[in-house]
């Protein structure tokens, strides 16, 4: 898919383009100021070509992970690949390299994922007057739209964390008992999310101090400032996810911790019930006993003696068990 914006009526809207599906080539408008392609055919791809005149990075470029195949300058662009969050509210999410290639006044994007912030920087860019007349302003509030949607990944896992933390250490008697499989699974999933918003921070960051670096002695002065803001909430946001993954992990621990002492807890209950057990079982063997001399087989009231012996011997464990603390 190939989106274009342009300013109409001060507002950065989506121009109207061929998508491909009519006989005409696909052509983007020369006024283009922003450009996104999401999974781009190889016609899209011809097409940016020849606006741009440089080659739109491939998913294969966009996967490499070293710092000088994400950070680059390239024919007259300035080429950066960050890691950006999508599909936060589903079991599995996702985070993969968006690139963002500023060439003169205008923004490419070209990305391979739907994260929701894109659609969200249209939705908001279409009401704002006179806020987009470039690309690098452009870049700055698709990315400060980002950060937030991060931030508000981020809080919406604190707050779930801290609810399976009262879960896992609730000691209300009238409280539904804890599956602790749902606990785990809960948790797992929570740090999955946790550790893919940290990872997408850190290549944010280094993208932020690249562009620095870029628009050092050409940016406005409150392009700088917004991107210093942006910054500092970048590295605020990763020492979150710092404290949010040490606090899931203390919880993982506790999970299992837990889990091991009601283990242990059952199979003290078990041990204690064979040795509870043990002394009438013995007894009982010994009296059904069938031999013809038995000093017990000619009392009176052998077998009544016989009953409650074997209750005593089960009684006097529990009793010396409690004594001790043990159960």
């Amino acid at each position: 898919m190939l989106r274009s914006f342009g300013l109409r009526e001060n507002c950065l809207r989506r121009n109207l383009t061929c998508t491909g599906e009519a006989v005409e080539p696909i052509v983007v408008p020369q006024e283009s100021l922003w450009v996104d392609m999401y999974d781009p055919t190889p016609q899209e791809r011809e097409a940016v070509k020849a606006v741009f005149g440089f080659e739109p990075p491939t998913r294969d470029d966009m996967d490499e992970i070293e710092i000088s195949s994400r950070l680059y300058h390239e024919d007259g662009a300035t080429f950066m690949t960050a890691l950006v969050l999508s599909k936060t509210e589903s079991t599995d999410p996702e985070c993969q390299g968006v690139s963002f290639i500023l060439a003169g006044e205008r923004l490419l994007t070209v990305r391979y994922s739907e994260p929701q912030p894109f659609n969200t920087f249209v939705n908001r860019a279409d009401r704002q007057a006179n806020l987009w007349p470039r690309g690098d302003l452009i870049l700055a509030g698709l990315l400060e739209v980002i950060i937030d949607r991060t931030a508000d990944v981020l809080e919406k896992v604190g707050a779930e964390v801290e609810g399976l933390s009262k879960q896992v250490f609730q000691q209300n008697g009238d409280s539904p008992a804890r599956d602790y499989q749902k606990l785990l699974v809960s948790l797992g999933n929570r740090n999955d999310l946790t550790s893919k918003a940290r990872e997408s921070l850190i290549s944010l960051g280094r993208m932020l101090a690249f562009l620095t670096q870029t628009i050092e002695g050409k940016a406005t002065k409150d392009l700088k400032g917004h991107v210093k803001t942006m910054t500092r909430d970048v590295q605020s946001l990763a020492d979150h996810t710092t404290y949010l993954a040490n606090k899931i992990t203390f919880l993982l621990d506790a999970v299992l911790g837990i889990v091991n002492i009601d283990q242990s807890r059952i199979i003290r209950i078990l041990s204690v019930a064979a040795t509870v057990f043990l002394p009438p079982t013995l007894f009982a063997s010994i009296w059904g006993m069938n031999f013809k001399h038995m000093p017990e087989l000619d009392t009176t009231y052998g077998y009544a003696f016989a009953l409650v012996t074997i209750a005593l011997s089960a009684v006097l464990p529990m009793l010396f068990f409690r004594w001790r603390k043990w159960l």
